[in-house]
């Protein structure tokens, strides 16, 4: 039962018991992407013979853009619904995903199962977010966020390597996906038996905000954050592009790596580096966001992510591509916490889920637009071009940032 709100108090040590619990069901859910990171590119082009990249990639498009909408209605159910419903429901649907992918008779099935790891993510990884955020109030949003996704992406890292690893022993199928089903089930299990809601907290935190919410209906929240004010209409933008060229990297880095004859274990390797970077460091740079503020790190982190693109674009072996993976994980690690502080900064508590919803819908469209851009460049120029092109705009998304938001 949730507790009553005159027990509620907003901090990460008095809630330190939910919280914790947060992170360890956020790094399942990591998890769950993780176990697609190495594997499913090569699953497409050697098990089921796929020769364009266009297609290959289409597993990501539809992830994407499931995952975006889900994001996009996410946090206007949690405020209906509440938090913990929307969770359990997010572990619900993800439980047939690696079940299906592990046993897929075509690669419909896989597009199909990812559809599916889109509601998953977009549910699950949404709610363990707003529901840290409102436990700890805003004095700490960015370190609550950082270790949020510090536990996801380490989790994405270690899965894309241990599945990488198997998969170099034991074949592409099925023994990597048991790690996804045990996943699933201790996810689900903990998300129903132990997860207490938290919208009490959004009500301790409003009683005390001292101002009334500037917006109410859902498309006047849609419209506010997407372009109506200049520091969310910088995050969403930056977040698009972000997840624009992970979901490249997702889909093009294991094709461009086997291509010039690394094995699928130092593919695994390379996958693993630049989300286990990410991960870890996002302990360090979520926190540092609130002391030195949203902007510089947004700046800086992007300029880092075009610089470790157009490495692994024109170097050639696999010291070359390992420290590329490491500045690609240092970039996405100094914008990715950040980015989610510097909305919910911007975002009154009544509406600063739906706000947040909204920014990880643009957010994770960039998974399709990324994969399905990349894969059609990689058809027709290369990969290496591709690469490059996704460097530039990643390049210039910074630059916007640095142009348009205002450091609060």
């Amino acid at each position: 039962m949730d507790a009553q709100p005159a027990t509620i108090r907003l901090g990460l040590r008095e809630n330190w018991r939910q919280f914790t619990l947060l992170v360890i069901i956020n790094a399942f859910v990591g998890g769950m992407v993780g176990l697609e990171r190495t594997v499913v590119p090569l699953i497409g082009s050697e098990q089921f013979g796929i020769a364009s990249a266009t297609i290959v990639v289409s597993f990501i498009v539809s992830f994407g853009v499931v995952k975006a909408l889900a994001n996009l209605v996410s946090g206007h159910f949690a405020d209906i619904y509440g938090r913990k419903h929307m969770l359990v429901l997010g572990w619900l649907v993800g439980l047939p995903v690696p079940f299906m992918i592990a046993w897929a008779p075509s690669w419909g099935w896989v597009i199909a199962a990812n559809a599916l790891l889109g509601i998953n993510q977009g549910f699950a990884w949404s709610m363990t977010v707003i529901m840290k955020v409102d436990l700890v109030g805003p004095k700490s949003r960015g370190l609550a966020v950082g270790l949020d996704e510090f536990a996801g992406y380490l989790a994405v890292g270690v899965t894309a390597f241990l599945t990488g690893y198997i998969a170099q022993r034991h074949g592409l199928r099925p023994d990597p996906f048991f790690l996804g089903m045990g996943y699933a089930v201790l996810g689900l299990g903990l998300s129903v038996l132990l997860v207490r809601d938290t919208r009490h907290h959004v009500g301790v935190e409003v009683s005390s905000h001292g101002t009334a919410a500037e917006a109410t209906s859902f498309w006047t929240i849609f419209r506010h954050t997407s372009f109506g004010d200049r520091n969310l209409f910088a995050a969403s933008q930056a977040g698009l592009v972000n997840n624009l060229n992970d979901g490249m990297s997702w889909g093009i880095f294991p094709l461009f790596f086997t291509a010039f004859g690394l094995g699928i274990e130092r593919v695994g390797i390379l996958k693993a580096v630049y989300p286990a970077v990410w991960g870890v460091l996002q302990i360090v740079t979520g926190p540092l966001s609130d002391r030195w503020g949203r902007k510089g790190l947004i700046v800086a982190g992007m300029w880092v992510q075009a610089a470790a693109l157009f490495l692994t674009a024109s170097a050639r072996g696999f010291g070359w591509w390992f420290l590329a993976s490491i500045l690609l994980g240092l970039g996405t690690a100094m914008v990715y916490p950040t980015l989610i502080a510097s909305v919910s900064d911007a975002s009154h508590p009544t509406w600063r889920a739906r706000s947040l919803s909204v920014y990880r819908f643009w957010r994770d469209l960039g998974y399709a637009i990324g994969a399905l851009s990349a894969g059609i460049m990689t058809d027709l120029f290369g990969a290496a071009v591709a690469i490059a092109a996704i460097g530039a705009l990643t390049f210039t998304s910074g630059a916007i940032v640095a142009v348009a938001m205002r450091e609060r």
